[in-house]
């Protein structure tokens, strides 16, 4: 099948098969900072934008996008590593693998809620699994990159 979107701000016009999943896609183009991880909508490694909303690609068909702007990390490359910055600065990057899939959430959260509070962020956050480092780190990060000047 046919299948037209915009990915990080290029017009996409591929054939697909019907039971294609997103995370599968992205990747043949070239995005791999979308990962595969729990392939259960479980962990959060494979968050990408759909319409500017966080959207688990693993278990999304390729086929519902049509028409849609994705975005990855190779598409917001300056607010990635404007933050990437806090979380280095909290010494929580550790291996680096779950940090494309929690970047993509806290930009999308950053948008979406207005100076939200430890809880909210926590219950935003929710899906998004790392083995590394015990979360006080990413959370001390996400507060500051939040509060920082010129921030929301």
């Amino acid at each position: 099948m046919e299948l037209q979107f915009t990915l990080n701000g290029k017009k996409i016009n591929i054939q697909i098969s019907p039971d294609q999943i997103l995370l599968e896609l992205v990747r043949e183009l070239g995005c791999y900072s979308v990962k595969r991880g729990c392939d259960t909508s479980n962990c959060g490694l494979c968050t990408v934008l759909v319409d500017s909303k966080p959207v688990l690609s693993c278990s999304t068909l390729a086929a519902r996008i049509q028409g849609k702007t994705v975005t990855t990390m190779e598409g917001l490359q300056e607010e990635a590593g404007k933050f990437g910055a806090f979380l280095a600065g909290e010494g929580a990057e550790q291996c680096g693998f779950c940090s494309p899939g929690l970047i993509m959430n806290i930009l999308a959260m950053e948008k979406e809620l207005n100076h939200p509070g430890v809880e909210e962020i926590k219950e935003y956050l929710s899906g998004n699994l790392c083995r590394c480092t015990g979360y006080m780190g990413q959370l001390r990060a996400i507060e500051k990159y939040l509060a920082r000047e010129g921030g929301r």
